[in-house]
């Protein structure tokens, strides 16, 4: 198999590392998430996402009508790649605007959803801003349970409920939101729909939630008497199961390009600290990265083959499950070695980045305080590991 790319995705890649040295300060390292707490750093993610809508990178595979280019996968996989790596603020315009809503508004959205949604999320503007509300305070990776309640009351749906950890809900102009429209299905699974809903309307209460490391990503999100037209409904009343199984195969299939490319920079980081004061001298240390960069060159041909597979028609089913979990591992044993590579160094406050004793701009910290919150994100990795299971190994369900 010929892992190499064609010469319009290098000269991609190119561009994208020119643009880079161009736009971004020296130096820069940016964490994952972190540009939705501050306003600073969110002003700047909104400036860059811009200024990658205005060259057409921002939503490059989608189709022209909708605002993108028609780029193959490989181009963007090529630009997910690069534009992890250097830290690009402002590439999924909050949470998956670009990655799933995107997506999944052209595979079952109507046509004036089309028209009204998607170029706002190409235009890269503030009013394509999205977040995802799915989990409950009781309904995680049983997602079936949710209770959040939408009533049918003549060209509109009144909405009862609660979300958490609801990520650039602060931020958000649009959610993308899940509710229970018929809680006496046979099935529970049966009985979810999804909706468009404008974080403007009266009846939206968002409550911060701070992670450990201090920074505001996460919300609480409640929902009071909420109207909404019924032509927000995204597909059939009562299909969201169906439809949401195909956002977050979007969303888990986005890890490809991205994860691989952060995870990337982070090892090549801790490699120049090591080679910068000794360390990489430690044979054992020297294991220990060489043990990560065997695993991200699996990472990165286990998300091309899901790219591969895409790229041919088809849907991949338990692909994005494995590569979301594979992803994870990789994050706890980046966190794990960085912070014992850094020793002192890595317990100082990762938001002190004035301060001298800072290294690596306080992702080692950072990333040991998140990694576990990724492994929860988008599914559990127990729920994704039942999915390859059942769908790639063929195992029977245990229950």
């Amino acid at each position: 198999m010929d892992f190499k790319f064609g010469e319009k995705e290098e000269k991609l890649r190119k561009e994208i590392r020119e643009f880079t040295k161009k736009e971004l300060p020296p130096g820069w390292l940016s964490s994952m998430l972190e540009e939705e707490s501050d306003d600073k750093e969110w002003a700047f993610a909104m400036s860059m996402s811009k200024k990658l809508a205005e060259k057409g990178w921002l939503t490059m595979s989608w189709p022209e009508e909708y605002g993108g280019k028609g780029a193959s996968l490989w181009e963007q996989l090529v630009y997910s790649e690069e534009a992890s790596y250097w830290g690009i603020p402002g590439v999924t315009m909050g949470i998956g605007g670009v990655d799933w809503v995107g997506p999944s508004l052209m595979m079952f959205g109507t046509a004036e959803q089309k028209n009204k949604y998607l170029p706002l999320i190409a235009s890269g503007e503030p009013d394509g801003i999205w977040c995802t509300a799915y989990s409950e305070p009781n309904a995680g990776s049983d997602f079936a349970k949710i209770r959040t309640r939408a009533v049918r009351e003549g060209d509109e749906y009144v909405i009862n409920g609660q979300k958490i950890w609801t990520s650039a809900a602060h931020r958000a102009r649009w959610c993308w939101l899940a509710v229970k429209t018929d809680p006496d299905a046979a099935k529970p699974h049966n009985g979810i729909s999804v909706f468009v809903v404008d974080m403007k309307s009266k009846g939206i209460t968002v409550r911060p939630l701070m992670n450990y490391v201090g920074l505001h990503i996460f919300n609480e999100v409640f929902f009071d008497d909420l109207r909404v037209p019924a032509a927000n409904l995204v597909g059939k009343e009562n299909n969201g199961w169906y439809q949401l199984m195909h956002s977050l195969g979007y969303e888990r299939g986005s890890i490809a390009g991205r994860c691989y490319g952060y995870n990337k920079r982070i090892l090549d980081e801790l490699i120049v600290y090591t080679r910068g004061n000794g360390l990489f001298r430690e044979r054992e240390i020297r294991h220990k990265l060489a043990d990560i960069a065997v695993e991200l060159e699996t990472q990165k041909v286990l998300g091309y083959e899901t790219v591969w597979k895409m790229s041919k028609g088809d849907s991949p089913v338990y692909e994005p499950s494995r590569d979301k979990v594979f992803n994870d591992h990789i994050l706890e044993r980046l966190a794990m070695l960085g912070t014992e590579i850094l020793g002192g160094y890595s317990q100082i406050d990762p938001l002190s980045r004035n301060c001298k004793w800072t290294k690596l701009n306080g992702h080692m910290e950072k990333l040991f305080w998140l990694f576990l919150g990724f492994a929860f994100a988008a599914g559990t990795d127990e729920v994704e590991l039942n999915i390859v299971g059942q769908f790639g190994l063929k195992l029977p369900k245990s229950y």
